[in-house]
C-alpha cells in the first residue's frame, strides 16, 4: 500500500527478493497540471510494468470490497510506504504479521503525513527511516528497525525523500525475513519525546520576516515542490526557490543588517538580493518567481523589478 514516488523502492525491492505480491493498494488518480488530466500514482506505473493487480479504493475503512479483498488474500504481511490513508482497525488484523510501515522519520520524532518536510522546516541535522508495527494510533505503533542518515546542508525535500526512499527499502529487506523468522523483538516507542509532522497547507508556505535566515531557508528548501515559500511584493506573490543564510560582516552591505527592518533588501549583486532578517541575520535569495512570470535569477528579478538598496522586498513585513 503506497502512492508516490517515496513508495516505489520498496515495491521493486520486494519484488526483486522474491516476494509474491499479491496486490497493490494506492490512491485513485488525480486531475493535475493547467489542463486537469489524470495523473496516475508512480506506485501504480511500477505495479502495472510487473501485471500485479492494482486497487484504488476511494474509501478503505468502510469498504466493504476493500475488506472482502483481504479476507480472501489472507497475505502475511501488508507493507505500507507513504500510502495516504489512515488503516481500519479491522485491516490490522487480518495479515498474519500484520501492517509494516516504512515512515520516514526516526520515530517518536515527527509522526504524521509530512515527516521528511517538517524535519529540514525544523532545522534538523539527522533523520532517517523506521520499520514500525502499525496500530490503531497515528504511527505509535512498535518499532522494528531504524536506520538514520545526516540531512545535507543544501538538501530539499525531494532530495532527501528519494535517499529515504532508498535507505527504507534496503531496511524492510533487512528486516522482513526477521519478522518471518521471529528474531526481532519489538521496542515500544516513548511518547514523551513525540513530535509531530502534519499534512501540509497551502498557508504553512507564507513567508514571516521576522523569522532568523536560518528559519527561512530550513523552510525554503523543506516545502519543495509545494506549498513553497512565498511573500507578496506589489500585490502578487513571489515566491523563492532558492535561498540560504548568508554570512554578514560590517562592509557586506550598507545600511547594516542589524539596524534595518526585517524584510528589507541590503544588497544586490551578481548572487542575487540580500534581505535582513531577525536577529540580525540576513537571507540571500538566489532564485525566485513572481507571479505569472518564470523561475528567474534573483539578481535578473531585482533588475527588472527596478529594485534598490534599502526597498522593501515584501508588502508586508
Amino acid at each position: 500500500m503506497g502512492t508516490p514516488e517515496f513508495a516505489v523502492p520498496s515495491l521493486a525491492r520486494l519484488l526483486a527478493d522474491g516476494h509474491t505480491v499479491m496486490a497493490v493498494f494506492t490512491q485513485p488518480d488525480k486531475p493535475a497540471g493547467r489542463g486537469k488530466h489524470l495523473h496516475t500514482p508512480p506506485i501504480k506505473t511500477l505495479a502495472l510494468e510487473h501485471r500485479l493487480q492494482v486497487y484504488q479504493p476511494a474509501k478503505i475503512k468502510t469498504n466493504e470490497e476493500v475488506r472482502a479483498v483481504f479476507e480472501t488474500l489472507q497475505p502475511d504481511a501488508c507493507i505500507v510506504a507513504a500510502y495516504g490513508k489512515i488503516l481500519p482497525a479491522w485491516l490490522l488484523q487480518i495479515p498474519r504479521h500484520g501492517c509494516i510501515n516504512v515512515h520516514a522519520s526516526l520515530l517518536p520524532r515527527y509522526r504524521g503525513a509530512a515527516p521528511i518536510n517538517w524535519a529540514i522546516a525544523g532545522g534538523e541535522r539527522q533523520t532517517g527511516v523506521t520499520i514500525m508495527q502499525m496500530d490503531a494510533g497515528m504511527d505509535t505503533g512498535p518499532m522494528l528497525a531504524r536506520r538514520s542518515l545526516v540531512i545535507g546542508d543544501t538538501e530539499t525535500a525531494p532530495e532527501l525523500s528519494s535517499r529515504l526512499a532508498e535507505l527504507g527499502a534496503a531496511l524492510l529487506s533487512e528486516t522482513l525475513p526477521k519478522i518471518e523468522r521471529g528474531e526481532i523483538a519489538a521496542a515500544s516507542q516513548n511518547n514523551d519525546e513525540a513530535t509531530y509532522a502534519p499534512l501540509l497547507k497551502r498557508e504553512d508556505g507564507l513567508l514571516i520576516w521576522r523569522w532568523t535566515a536560518a528559519q527561512i531557508s530550513n523552510r525554503v528548501r523543506a516545502f519543495q515542490p509545494w506549498p513553497g515559500v512565498y511573500t507578496t511584493l506589489g500585490g502578487a506573490r513571489l515566491h523563492l526557490w532558492r535561498a540560504r543564510q548568508e554570512a554578514m560582516d560590517s562592509s557586506t552591505a550598507e545600511p547594516h543588517q542589524e539596524t534595518s527592518a526585517p524584510g528589507t533588501i541590503l544588497a544586490i549583486d551578481r548572487a542575487g538580493l540580500i534581505i535582513s532578517c531577525a536577529e540580525g541575520t540576513a537571507l540571500r535569495i538566489e532564485e525566485c518567481q513572481i507571479e505569472g512570470k518564470r523561475r528567474v535569477a534573483a539578481r535578473e528579478f531585482a533588475n527588472g523589478m527596478r529594485l534598490k538598496v534599502g526597498d522593501p522586498i515584501s508588502d508586508a513585513t
